[in-house]
């Protein structure tokens, strides 16, 4: 019987990491399209329901979690597989991604009338962010 083995300090970084590249994705690089898309301004962001350290608080149990659910995925495709090696890291982050992320993010557009350019933004932006995340998580060692 194999055992599951979750390097917490891996999961830490990796949830870490999605923080940064979601300010950098959501801020400087990408966050006038993002507003725009979404419907907001600074300004209006000032009256939103979260102060902005609870929102990141919040996003990053979510990151702590996704890193966490992440690690023992890749976990499970190894004990199917028997490779701890980036390729199956980074292809079990893709069917993660393709699978259960951009899936769940496309109903933004088919039932919420949301842009399709929102979805590609956001759909890019956890891409990227699962396959860093899966990289530090099988790189990282025990």
């Amino acid at each position: 019987m194999e055992y599951i083995i979750i390097n917490y300090w891996a999961v830490l970084v990796a949830a870490v990491a999605y923080m940064i590249i979601g300010s950098l994705w959501y801020g400087p690089v990408f966050g006038k399209k993002w507003m725009a898309y979404v419907g907001i301004t600074k300004e209006s962001m000032k009256t939103m329901p979260l102060k902005a350290w609870q929102a990141i608080i919040g996003g990053f149990i979510t990151a702590l979690i996704m890193a966490y659910v992440l690690a023992y995925t890749i976990q499970m495709s190894v004990v199917s597989f028997g490779d701890m090696g980036i390729t199956t890291g980074l292809m079990t982050a893709f069917w993660v991604w393709f699978g259960f992320v951009l899936t769940t993010q496309a109903s933004s557009f088919l039932w919420e009338g949301k842009p399709f350019g929102l979805l590609i933004l956001n759909g890019a932006n956890t891409f990227v962010s699962l396959m860093v995340m899966a990289s530090i998580i099988v790189l990282w060692p025990f």
